[in-house]
């Protein structure tokens, strides 16, 4: 019995054990005779996962900004779906381009330099003002380690690394409010369970009026724009930089947001 246990935790060992590698390290196969598809993957059977997906699952309930186990849920619970938005990459010529360059998002790839060069209203501008005002980083996102297929874990990977270019379109901030109105938002968008469970019990830390408003107002418009807008993953952000923001808005059918969520918790 302790055998067995020590085999179905070692996994939890593994994935506590420190940071994955620079986000500029690209997804590819690494090594072959190993069982490692792609760096820091981690891999599991299905009781590890089962058991991965149950822990990670009540933590991120209990504490929605542990974004580990955010992270560790959507490995664990997403395979299906991920094989869904990788086919709709696939048909899309700017997806398929995506999966084929394996482009990453962090400060080692991106030009700050140039981002701060561009033009008030631009996507760049704005996105890198999102950062300043949010003090946010794009190295913040874990790295995928328990998805048991080389390009899902890019798909997974290159979901998370654009969160905060979501954030930007539907001018949303990253207070609780702002977090479960994007999520709502991706839940439509991608269908991974552990978006839809972020967006359904995200909001029970909400005070009464923020409850009121998403209910009423903030949760009808992500929903709408969610299923007008095409994937999400089919644009290559990265040479988006220069497109005027509302420009970038009106082809991917986003909206204005009905109110503003500053301030509000």
């Amino acid at each position: 019995m302790a055998t067995l246990l020590r085999g179905v935790l070692r996994p939890l060992c593994a994935f506590r054990g420190g940071p994955g590698p620079p986000a500029g390290v690209p997804f590819r196969a690494v090594s072959h005779g190993t069982g490692l598809l792609y760096p820091e993957h981690i891999p599991t059977s299905v009781l590890q996962k089962v058991l991965l997906a149950a822990g990670s699952a009540g933590m991120a309930l209990y504490d929605p900004y542990r974004h580990d186990m955010v992270a560790v849920l959507g490995e664990t619970t997403g395979r299906r779906t991920l094989k869904v938005l990788r086919d709709q990459m696939k048909r899309d010529p700017e997806g398929a381009q995506i999966l084929q360059e394996r482009p990453r998002i962090s400060l080692s790839t991106l030009d700050m330099g140039k981002l701060r060069s561009l033009p008030e209203g631009s996507f760049g501008c704005a996105y890198l003002h999102f950062l300043d005002v949010n003090r946010v980083s794009p190295d913040t996102r874990a790295p995928t380690r328990f998805v048991d297929d080389e390009e899902l874990a890019y798909v997974i990977q290159r979901y998370r690394e654009i969160h905060d270019m979501l954030h930007t379109l539907l001018g949303m901030p990253t207070n609780i409010l702002g977090e479960i109105v994007v999520k709502w938002f991706e839940a439509v968008q991608t269908g991974l369970p552990m978006c839809v469970l972020s967006a359904l019990f995200g909001p029970i830390r909400l005070s009464a009026q923020s409850l009121q408003l998403l209910i009423s107002e903030l949760i009808p418009w992500a929903v709408e724009n969610g299923r007008r807008a095409p994937c999400v993953l089919n644009v290559y952000y990265e040479r988006r930089w220069e497109q005027p923001l509302q420009a970038l808005r009106q082809e991917l059918g986003i909206t204005e947001p009905p109110l503003c969520v500053e301030g509000l918790a």
